[in-house]
This record gives C-alpha cells, sequence and structure tokens, in this order.
C-alpha cells in the first residue's frame, strides 16, 4: 500500500481500519448511511473539524474518519477521541501541490480531495503521536 495522503492525528491508536471513502456532504448523508446498515464498510470523509452532523454515526460505530480541514482540538477532534476512533483532520494529497491554508484554500482543494479518496479503499494509520497517514 501506498500512503496517498496525510494530516493531523487526533490521537495514537495501533488500530488501522480499513474501508471505502464515503463523502458525506449533509445530515441527511450522515442518517442514509446509518439506515443503510452499511456504517462499518466507510472510512466517512467529511469538510471539516466542526461538522458535528457526524455524531450519531460515531456512536454507531463509525470505523474511520477523515476531515479536509480542521484541527485536533476542533469538535469532531474531541468527538474521535471520546469515541476511539481513528481520525485524520486537514488531510493533504501527497500527489497535489494543492494545500490547507485556513481562509485561503479554494473549493478546488476539497473537489481535489472528494474526487481522489470518494469510492477508494483506503487505510488509516493513526499510529504516529502528530501525523496520520491515509493509504491505497
Amino acid at each position: 500500500m501506498t500512503v496517498i495522503a496525510e494530516g493531523y492525528n487526533t490521537f495514537n491508536t495501533n488500530k488501522k481500519p480499513s474501508g471505502t471513502v464515503k463523502y458525506l456532504a449533509s445530515p441527511q448523508d450522515v442518517i442514509k448511511l446509518i439506515q443503510g446498515g452499511k456504517l462499518k464498510e466507510h472510512i466517512l470523509l467529511v469538510r471539516g473539524g466542526t461538522t458535528t452532523f457526524l455524531a450519531p454515526a460515531l456512536s454507531m460505530g463509525a470505523i474511520g474518519v477523515i476531515t479536509m480541514s480542521g484541527a485536533p482540538e476542533s469538535h469532531l477532534g474531541i468527538l474521535t477521541r471520546e469515541f476511539q476512533i481513528p481520525c485524520v483532520m486537514t488531510v493533504n494529497l501527497n500527489d497535489s501541490k494543492s494545500k490547507y491554508v485556513p481562509g485561503e484554500t479554494p473549493d478546488s482543494h476539497f473537489q481535489e480531495i472528494i474526487q481522489t479518496l470518494e469510492g477508494k479503499k483506503v487505510t488509516l494509520d493513526c499510529s504516529d503521536h502528530d501525523k496520520g497517514r491515509i493509504s491505497a
């Protein structure tokens, strides 16, 4: 497997969840995924660290989370630590020059991440204190 993206790690864990990346843009997407009964097959991709609408998925057994912005101190970072769900935040693609910069990042950055990761089978590695890695 090759590391295709990296970001902030929310907590150290030896869990290395694998699943297909599923982008969730709204609370309705979260409800639909939970009701579909396939929550544990997916690594959940959301836009920001304040995406608290993901909370029902965390309490229902989500296996991993990726965010495109936010910090481990943000709401979602705190929630993933509380639920002990590996999470990589403010992910940047290793083969892209586009990087997240607060207040300056164009929407094309987020769209590139969604297009690259959604539907891809990945594994999260959150064993490093600072850096989380996404391999495919």
